[in-house]
């Protein structure tokens, strides 16, 4: 992990001894205040007509490094947003590594002119350096990572101490996630997460007997049944709990998916379609990284409980299979109309246990994070998506999480229930209350994404806390199934959505 360090004196810019290059985020770097790399980028512009237009790497005697990165903000229209300036710090550290800076200066120069929505821009782009650096745990562990750059001075705004804790949860929700279904098998999954959270004034606990799973979590069990035969792939839930100081104004709970391997299981994915199913844990590590980040930071004011599913959704003959009816653990009996449909169920007896453990809490939210269908990717490409409960709905939370989440540069699109939704998940047969699925892809079902939430709505008993119900109970359910990673849509590398949102969202 890539270590920010604040530098408060500005003349550490012309310290060639401390610092090995210098780089500057800004929309005009020939207006940027400092003089003398306002007078470098004009002179270099002068023989160099990418100067100002695209990133480039000057040759800055006097300045840190003698290395001068200039990586340009793009003309800002009506429909861009900070990410512009993550785009360009990411262009300029990739430079600066390739360059073989160890130590760079990272200077952004925002223009006083921009709205609020520019107002963490600083961080955002302090924040995409960290994601353009990482790499994966599968090449640390083996060596082979590339050299790259030890730490990073942040100056004139982004404090380092937060930018810290935040890539600390980042880079452990990246590891989770992106880490191959081997080396990061439920077991394994649940023993990094010990590790990173050894005195860390977290409440931790793994839950791995299988009478226990199976009595508990029946629905998450099922989908478990064919790996319980080998134990690197035996399911685990791991339950994690913050309380910041002082007396607790809200209280967050969170169900992850983390679906370690996702074959389908018996409704088989085929046709090339099961590669990049290591990934389906995107949900479960990034509620984690979230709580690593809280862990570290102390918020004060409010508790976060928080349940990890971590299954692998094996083949082979103890496979559950399309049709069987299980009973869920709030006691609702579900049929299942597709194995391959199995982050539902998992996520069902989660968010049961949460909302008994919500009961009774004050300002209650439930949220529940999956990297879940396929259709939220044909709906918003690269985004994640909320659809939320009436509750949820009524008091705004949707909104200003969307907005809590653009402020930090996670871009979330707001879906809605609808009445036809729960239509979907009625049994027609009679014999159980609840259908977990239609028979085909969600890409190619109408409201494929929405849906589901209506499902783990009724099958986690969380129904019963509508508008006008004793308790009400506000939930909202985060697909991050086309924003859990970026670049290739099957190898492409974690990005930690929607944790910097979450965080923003409960801190702010």
């Amino acid at each position: 992990m890539v270590e920010f360090i604040d530098v408060t004196d500005q003349d550490a810019i012309f310290s060639e001894a401390d610092w090995d290059a210098l780089l500057v985020v800004s929309a005009d770097v020939t207006a940027c205040p400092i003089e003398e790399v306002a007078i470098l980028a004009s002179h270099g512009a002068q023989v160099d007509k990418r100067v100002g237009k695209s990133p480039t790497l000057l040759f800055a005697p006097g300045l840190a490094g003698g290395r001068l990165i200039i990586a340009p903000v793009a003309p800002l229209g009506d429909y861009d947003d900070v990410r512009a300036f993550a785009n360009a710090a990411r262009a300029g550290i990739a430079i600066a590594r390739d360059a073989g800076a160890k130590r760079p200066l990272l200077w952004v120069d925002k223009p006083a002119s921009l709205g609020d929505e520019y107002a963490k821009a600083d961080l955002v782009a302090a924040l995409a350096t960290a994601q353009e650096l990482w790499q994966p745990l599968e090449a640390r562990e083996a060596g082979a990572a590339l050299d790259s750059i030890e730490a990073i001075g942040v100056m004139n705004g982004a404090d380092a101490g937060m930018l810290n804790a935040i890539e600390a949860g980042r880079t452990l929700a990246r590891d989770l996630c992106g880490t191959e279904p081997e080396r990061m098998g439920a077991p394994a999954f649940a023993d990094y997460c010990l590790n990173a959270f050894k005195e860390s004034g977290l409440s931790l606990q793994v839950v791995e007997d299988r009478d226990i799973l199976e009595r508990d979590y029946p629905l998450l069990s099922a989908v478990a049944r064919a790996s319980f035969a080998v134990a690197r792939h035996q399911p685990r839930v791991v339950k994690l709990e913050y309380r910041g100081e002082g007396d607790i104004q809200h209280n967050y709970f969170f169900a992850g998916k983390g679906v370690v391997y996702d074959t389908g299981g018996a409704d088989l994915k085929v046709a090339g379609a099961m590669a990049g199913m290591s990934r389906d844990k995107g949900g479960a590590a990034a509620v984690a990284g979230l709580m690593k980040t809280l862990s570290l930071l102390k918020p004060k004011g409010i508790r976060v409980v928080a349940e990890l599913g971590l299954v692998r959704n094996s083949i082979g003959s103890e496979a559950f299979v399309t049709d069987e009816i299980i009973t869920a653990h709030s006691g609702v009996r579900v049929r299942i109309g597709n194995t391959d449909a199995e982050g539902r169920l998992v996520l069902a007896d989660l968010l049961s246990h949460l909302r008994l453990k919500a009961q009774g809490s004050a300002a209650p939210e439930l949220f529940s994070v999956a990297t879940l269908t396929g259709h939220v990717v044909r709906a918003y490409g690269a985004y994640s998506a909320v659809v939320a409960n009436a509750v949820a709905e009524q008091q705004a939370l949707p909104k200003r999480l969307q907005a809590s989440a653009e402020r930090y540069g996670e871009g979330l699109e707001l879906s809605r229930l609808r009445k036809e939704d729960f239509a979907k998940v009625r049994d027609v047969s009679g014999a159980s209350e609840l259908l977990s699925s239609n028979n085909a892809p969600s890409s190619v079902t109408a409201r494929g994404h929405q849906y589901p939430a209506a499902f783990l709505l009724k099958a986690s008993g969380l129904a019963q806390h509508g508008l006008k119900d004793v308790q009400p109970m506000a939930y909202s359910h985060l697909d991050i199934a086309g924003s859990a990673t970026e670049g290739d849509p099957l190898y492409g590398k974690p990005t930690a959505a929607p944790l910097l949102g979450l965080f923003a969202y409960m801190t702010e």
